[in-house]
C-alpha cells in the first residue's frame, strides 16, 4: 500500500491553494498533534460542493483519477503512483457550518464553524477538522488500529489544541 507522506499532503494542498480545503481523517488529527503519528494510506479532504469541479480539475492536472465514487458522500481519487485522496463535498450555510450528505437520507453529517481550525503539518499551517469534531466522526463504528491509536492521541491533546 502507498503511504501518503507529509511532503505528499503539503504538495496536495499546495495545488488546491485557491479552493476552500480542509484536512481531516489522520492526516488532520497529525495536524492537530503537530507531527506524524503513523503511517497514513491516504489523504482526506474537506472541499465547498460548489467548488468540486475546479478541485477534481486541479488534482486530474497532477495525474489523479477517480477510482471510487459514493456521491454525494464522498469519492476517492487515485494518483498515478497509488496515492488516494478521500473527497468530501461540504454545503456551507452563511454563519460558516456545513453540512455533508450520509448514507442516510436526511440525516447529514454536520460540521458547526467552529469545528475548522488550524494545525499543522511539517510546521507548515493547514487547515483542519477539531479535536471535537474528530472524535464526533470516530463514533458508530467498530475500530481498527488505526482509529484507537488516533482516539488516543485525540484525548491527549491540550485543549488549546481544540480551537
Amino acid at each position: 500500500m502507498w503511504r501518503v507522506t507529509g511532503e505528499d499532503v503539503l504538495a496536495i494542498l499546495a495545488a488546491l491553494r485557491d479552493f476552500d480545503i480542509c484536512t481531516g481523517g489522520g492526516w488532520g488529527i497529525d495536524a492537530l498533534a503537530g507531527e506524524q503519528t503513523r503511517p497514513h494510506g491516504d489523504l482526506d479532504l474537506m472541499h465547498r460542493e460548489e467548488q468540486e469541479p475546479q478541485v477534481v480539475a486541479a488534482l486530474a492536472a497532477r495525474g489523479f483519477a477517480e477510482t471510487l465514487s459514493w456521491r454525494p458522500v464522498r469519492f476517492v481519487l487515485t494518483g498515478p503512483d497509488g496515492r488516494e485522496i478521500d473527497l468530501h463535498p461540504l454545503r456551507f450555510a452563511d454563519d460558516g457550518s456545513a453540512e455533508q450528505s450520509s448514507l442516510t437520507p436526511g440525516e447529514p453529517f454536520r460540521y458547526p464553524a467552529e469545528c475548522f481550525v488550524t494545525g499543522t503539518i511539517l510546521g507548515t499551517p493547514v487547515r483542519c477538522l477539531s479535536v471535537e469534531q474528530q472524535l464526533l466522526f470516530h463514533q458508530g463504528y467498530e475500530p481498527r488500529d488505526e482509529d484507537l491509536h488516533d482516539l488516543a492521541l485525540l484525548r491527549s491533546l491540550p485543549a488549546a489544541k481544540t480551537r
